[in-house]
């Protein structure tokens, strides 16, 4: 027992265990890969029975020992290469862990999943696996056991290394299977660790030795630049979950059926090399799917048409007044008041109208429908319900001091997901003047222009404006003056028409990159 008070027996054990934990941790890495292969009930087996081999193999080669130095003997000579019963085990060793980290990260890169008819997975038989398993163990075990003949003199030493670190291994197997099978940077990296041990079982079978610090050293860089590129992810991840799910879903559907923005001269993409690639949806259909998902985020004042557009009837107006304005408009839904558009009385059916008064009798009250009146706050989502159960009746908008803003009927959202359907008595807000060239009335709706001129550098969060103007009044300052212009994502915005402090029109310019001299 005087061994046990030995400190450099303590010492040596120490050093052992850690250096047969490291030369284990390929192995157990391998294990891991393969455990992936096996049904998920499986896998906890097959790394039990694995490790449990290869602890098994090395304290069996440990206790013959007298044969493992004949291994070392030459057995047969090519040219002036010798080679030996070790040299033999590393050389098949190394082709096979050749061969099989070749076909995993083949698999991997190619994304490859065998699957049946049905579509489940196809899972490797428990057999084969365990088989491979045990090959690799061999390999594993022989170089594991040889370094500890070399550093330790005392059988019971080697052994009780042996089993305290394949007792480390077996506890560490499960954590780090988990983590290599669910980064599949790190399978890949850990099948190029393979490729590379591979190589140096193969030089060492050749009698070519390969310091065992190269190896290390070149692991442990790579997988420094790993856990620095695991960081990174994850500080991606935590950034993105900050960004509501809905939106981070809506960004995905858009980019996946094509990004909005336009495609720089020459066919790609600003600060981009490669082709254009042919795009499976049409941009008519992208603008209605960022129409729909962009729906509740935008404010009712985007959609409504606004007070000063608003076509409604005055009750204290004569009979020919009312008539000619029927007339003149193509509604069939008339908002009625008494003087001025706040007093607001009803609804009330246009052909209704036209009945009483070609009768010249009074609107009875049973043809006035009870006007309904949202605020302002409410959501396009809100209105739209609101709608559905008006039976095609419009919904008044007013602000916070019952002024009526503006009206929103179905055709409003309907114009939100899929763009302007004007009247007959109305132009288009855009109308296209020949390439590269528009004119947009200053009243038109900034998600739709975005979507028309191919950018999103029009609206910003932080926006409390919905139309053309009060984007152009927010960048210029002041009430501008005709020819006065902003330049935004290489569009030019140029006032052409100011009507009583109100800015009119304007004229959109696709602005064309300036060339240098050289070119």
């Amino acid at each position: 027992m005087e061994w046990l008070f030995d400190p450099n027996i303590w010492v040596g054990l120490f050093a052992l265990i850690v250096l047969e934990i490291v030369l284990g941790v390929d192995n157990l890495i391998f294990i891991a890969i393969l455990a992936d292969k096996l049904a998920p009930e499986q896998r906890d087996k097959a790394r039990l029975v694995g490790l449990s081999l290869a602890m098994l193999m090395r304290l069996g080669l440990l206790s013959v020992m007298s044969w493992l130095v004949t291994l070392t003997e030459p057995l047969f000579s090519i040219a002036a290469l010798s080679f030996s019963g070790r040299d033999l085990i590393l050389l098949l060793g190394g082709f096979f862990l050749l061969f099989k980290a070749t076909i995993e990260l083949h698999e991997r890169v190619e994304g490859k999943v065998h699957e049946t008819q049905g579509g489940s997975r196809v899972y490797a038989g428990f057999g084969a696996v365990v088989a491979q398993i045990i090959v690799l163990d061999a390999v594993f075990s022989l170089d594991a056991v040889i370094t500890a003949v070399g550093m330790v003199d005392e059988l019971g030493v080697m052994m009780a290394a042996v089993v305290i670190s394949m007792g480390v291994m077996l506890l560490a197997s499960k954590p780090l299977t988990r983590f290599v099978n669910a980064h599949p940077t790190v399978v890949v990296l850990c099948l190029s660790f393979l490729l590379m041990i591979g190589l140096s079982l193969i030089a060492e079978g050749l009698g070519f030795h390969i310091p065992k610090g190269y190896l290390y050293a070149a692991i442990g860089f790579s997988v420094v630049i790993e856990a620095l590129n695991q960081l990174a992810r994850r500080n991606f991840v935590t950034r993105e979950s900050r960004v509501p799910l809905r939106d981070r879903t809506a960004d995905a559907v858009l980019r996946l059926l094509g990004s909005k923005k336009r495609v720089a001269a020459g066919g790609e993409e600003e600060g981009t090399t490669t082709a254009v690639v042919p795009e499976a949806f049409e941009q008519e259909e992208r603008n209605m799917v960022s129409g729909v998902l962009s729906l509740s985020q935008r404010s009712v004042r985007s959609i409504m048409t606004v007070r000063s557009n608003i076509s409604w009837i005055d009750l204290d107006a004569d009979t020919a007044t009312i008539q000619g304005q029927i007339l003149e408009t193509p509604h069939s839904f008339f908002p009625v008041s008494r003087g001025q558009l706040d007093n607001i009385i009803g609804v009330v059916r246009a052909k209704e109208l036209m009945a009483n008064l070609a009768r010249g009798v009074p609107i009875p009250p049973e043809h006035i429908r009870e006007p309904i009146i949202m605020p302002e706050a409410s959501g396009v989502l809100k209105v739209m319900e609101t709608l559905k159960r008006s039976r095609g009746q419009l919904v008044l908008i007013a602000d916070e001091y019952g002024t009526i803003q503006g009206v929103v009927t179905p055709i409003d959202i309907l114009e939100a997901i899929a763009g302007e359907f004007p009247d007959e008595d109305e132009q288009p807000d855009v109308q296209e003047q020949g390439p590269g060239c528009w004119r947009v009335a200053g009243t038109a709706d900034l998600h739709y222009l975005e979507q028309v001129l191919e950018t999103d550098e029009l609206i910003s969060e932080n926006d409390d404006y919905t139309s053309l103007a009060g984007f152009m009044l927010e960048r210029l300052g002041n009430l501008p003056t005709v020819g006065e212009a902003v330049e935004v994502d290489g569009l030019r915005f140029e006032v052409i028409e100011v009507v009583e402090r109100r800015i009119a029109a304007v004229m959109v310019t696709r602005v064309e990159p300036a060339t240098s001299v050289d070119e």
